[in-house]
């Protein structure tokens, strides 16, 4: 799966101040209490206090430490700069001249505030949380991860490089979709399964896959047309799938499925992931065969009610 989802604000938003933080911004995440100068006043000079003073405030508000404190925003600065007592800012430029001091405040930080690296348990807890979700709902990479930066944050884990969590994000989803199809692979016989290799052969008048025939329905409504929307319940009804039992399988991640394979107009886009041919019949057919008979939904309020059977479920006709 693609590692490289992430939108523009993402990428440029993750870890890096990309304005002025609000006021609620910066009485929630730079607001220093009584313990947080008494932990500063440990320091010694300005350019120390401040420069520790902003490094809580980055952790808390970014996630991670800046190595490059000309990157803070000026409000940021002075509105620390101002709790400390702190009259000139100038002095957080002799802070950043020792890289040393940096790397010991950042482990002071993380020891006093209990920060922790990205790494066991957290590893496996943040995987166990993003696996739950693809696994229910296959939500979009780019909130799986803005989900995953957000949990991080809570639990005051230093957030790890972006391309680190885009591609776990991607392992987790590829390991979520490869356990439904193996699920689904179970399901039909051998017979079953030969069957559903049938639907990418071609019919006899058409150079149409039987599969991408099945999926057109009548689109006028008359008698004729209500006789080939029954012909067409039939064929798919020999198949004895419909009975199969799926409630053990995540409902929205197979209405998804079962939507895709009613768009996909190309047989060959299916022969080249065999046997996903397999779960995608199988998803068509159970999850799409009950709405599968009606007549153009354009012409739902023009039918007659002698008519109006064709918009039972299969298994009442």
């Amino acid at each position: 799966m693609p590692v490289d989802f992430l939108t523009t604000e993402q990428t440029e938003s993750y870890g890096r101040f990309t304005g002025e933080p609000d006021e609620l911004q910066l009485a929630r995440y730079f607001h220093l209490d009584e313990a947080d100068k008494e932990f500063i006043g440990k320091s010694r000079g300005d350019h120390n206090r401040l420069g520790i003073a902003l490094q809580i405030g980055c952790v808390r508000f970014l996630g991670t430490f800046l190595t490059d404190m000309n990157h803070i925003p000026s409000g940021v600065r002075h509105f620390t700069a101002r709790q400390l007592g702190i009259r000139d800012i100038t002095v957080l430029a002799e802070y950043g001249q020792r890289e040393n001091t940096r790397r010991e405040h950042a482990a002071l930080i993380r020891q006093h505030y209990q920060y922790r690296e990205f790494a066991w348990p957290w590893t496996f807890r943040l995987t166990r949380l993003l696996y739950t979700r693809s696994w229910i709902s296959n939500e979009r990479p780019g909130l799986l991860f803005d989900l995953a930066t957000g949990w991080l944050m809570q639990h005051r884990i230093i957030l790890p490089g972006a391309t680190t969590l885009t591609r776990l994000i991607s392992e987790v989803r590829e390991k979520a979709t490869l356990r439904l199809w193996n699920k689904l692979a179970l399901i039909p016989s051998a017979e079953q399964r030969s069957q559903l290799e049938m639907l990418l052969g071609p019919t006899d008048c058409s150079r149409l896959s039987l599969l991408e025939s099945l999926k057109k329905g009548p689109v006028t409504i008359s008698g004729p047309a209500f006789n080939e929307a029954i012909e067409r319940w039939k064929t798919l009804n020999d198949f004895g799938l419909h009975a199969e039992n799926l409630s053990t399988l995540p409902a929205v991640r197979l209405k998804n499925l079962a939507r895709y394979a009613g768009m996909t107009g190309t047989v060959a886009k299916l022969a080249m992931r065999q046997p996903f041919v397999l779960f995608k019949g199988l998803t068509f057919q159970k999850l799409c065969l009950p709405g599968a008979f009606r007549p153009g939904d354009h012409h739902n309020k023009m039918l007659r009610p002698g008519l109006c059977v064709v918009h039972a479920s299969p298994q009442y006709l």
